[in-house]
Order: structure tokens, then sequence, then C-alpha cells
């Protein structure tokens, strides 16, 4: 008989306060109809200046399946708190999830300005991508690397070998899920490559605190420029370009698709 629910979520503080934070954020965002587009990560809003979308994007997801799946994902993962032994714990997870938003966010942004400028794949200028996936992606590459005779267990249903999760789970979503972003997924299991393989190493609650300071300082001021919300207490001359169209958001189920219509024509892909 496994433990009970409470002495799980004490053993994964920090996976249990993300997972309650994404949580909120849904229900807030189905309770204020906000569409994806409003908060999710494309290239057009970010050479706007749209920065805060890194962090939106996120946490952030477009149903209540989405939310799901990523979230029963992450709980599996949250085993990295446990492991204090192999260098992880909860100090090392918090650390470095700061480190997976926002270089996980940034890489598909560089992807979409290659694959945009070099390629002239237009496709990538207006997609957005909405999701927490790119972490996920992300702690199951540095756990097959810590860890790697251990099992991913999702749902209770599925066990994956921890060593091949990353690329199986790729392309497995990438055939299920039409809509899945193969790029965020992607650039999540590349920043955990380097996080695990040390070329992105030397976090501390030093500097994960000093990048949790630029991370607020960068958003609320990327906030207020953009002039996506009114931020009164701070003054800067607002760039809102009023010819930009509107988005709204229309979204239904039959179990298995996700429809989505915008106007005008837009995409999204979500991680």
């Amino acid at each position: 008989m496994g433990k009970p629910l409470i002495y799980e979520i004490l053993e994964k503080p920090a996976t249990s306060c993300v997972i309650g934070i994404c949580s909120a954020i849904w229900f807030y965002i189905q309770k204020k109809n906000i569409g994806y587009s409003h908060v999710g990560l494309s290239y057009e809003t970010a050479i706007e200046g749209q920065y805060w979308r890194i962090i939106t994007s996120a946490f952030s997801h477009i149903s209540i399946i989405h939310l799901v799946f990523n979230m029963s994902a992450l709980w599996s993962l949250g085993v990295v708190e446990q492991l204090d032994h192999v260098g992880l714990g909860v100090e090392y997870y918090l650390q470095y999830t700061l480190v997976l938003v926002v270089v996980s966010g940034m890489l598909v942004l560089a992807m979409y300005h290659l694959l945009i400028q070099r390629f002239k794949v237009e496709y990538f200028r207006r997609v957005t991508a909405v999701g927490y996936s790119c972490v996920v992606f992300g702690w199951m590459t540095i756990l097959s690397v810590k860890q790697p005779s251990s099992k991913l267990d999702l749902f209770g249903l599925l066990s994956l070998p921890i060593s091949f999760a990353p690329f199986e789970s790729l392309v497995f979503t990438s055939i299920i899920v039409p809509q899945a972003s193969f790029i965020g997924h992607l650039s999540g299991i590349v920043v955990g490559y380097a996080i695990a393989w040390g070329l992105i190493h030397g976090m501390t609650n030093y500097w994960a605190l000093s990048l949790l300071g630029w991370i607020i300082v960068v958003f609320v001021f990327s906030l207020k420029k953009s002039g996506a919300y009114e931020l009164n207490f701070i003054d800067i001359e607002s760039v809102t370009d009023p010819s930009l169209p509107s988005v709204r958001f229309l979204a239904s189920s039959n179990g298995r698709t996700l429809q989505m219509n915008a106007l005008p024509d837009g995409n999204v892909e979500i991680v």
C-alpha cells in the first residue's frame, strides 16, 4: 500500500508548489477567459520586447488535459528532490528549475530565429508555445544522466526506463499530439543535458536568488514597456502598437483533439 498523499507532498515540496502554481494559473486563465495568445511565447511578440512571456508561457496551459499530462509527468520527476545523496535534492531542484524555465525559453526563441531568418520557414514567425513541458523534459533528461537505472512512471500505467525516456517521450508526444511543440520539448532536452553534463553549473542559493531578482526586474519592466498591462507605479513610455490584431481563444475538446481558432490566422504549440 502506498504512502498517504500528504506524506508524498511533504517529500516533494518544490514539485507540489509548482503543480499548485500551474493549477492556480490555469483556473485563473479559465475564469478570466484569457487566451493562449495573451500569455504564450512567440517570435513576433518576443522581438516586440514582450520578454515576460518566457515566464507566463511556461506556467500556462491551454486545457485541463494539457495541465494534467504535464503535472503528472512532473510529479513523477519530483523524485529529484529526494536524491540528495547523488548531488540533487530540493535546493538543486529549485535552482535549476529557474535555469530550465529561462534558458529553454530563450533557446526556443533562438531556434525560431534560425528557422525564420536562415531557412525562411515563416510558419514559426507567429506560432505560439504554451506549457511547462520544456522544464519537464529538462528534468527527465537530468534524471536520465544522474540515475540511468531508474524508471519513470507515468499516470500509474506506463513505466519507461529513464535513460531512454527523453527521446521516447519526444517521439511519442509528437506522434499522438499533433500540436505538441517538438522545438519546445527538444529545447528542454538540450538544456537538461547541458545541466547534467556540467556545461551549465555553479548554481548556488545566492546565484539562484540573483537570477530570480533579474527575472522579476525584466518581467516587470518588459511587461510595462510592451504596454500589455498597465503598471502605473512604473513610468515607462508605452510602445503598444495599436495596429496589432486582437486574438481570442475558442476551445473545445472531443476527447482527442483541441480545436483553436484565432483572429487573424495564428498557430499554437503546446509544451
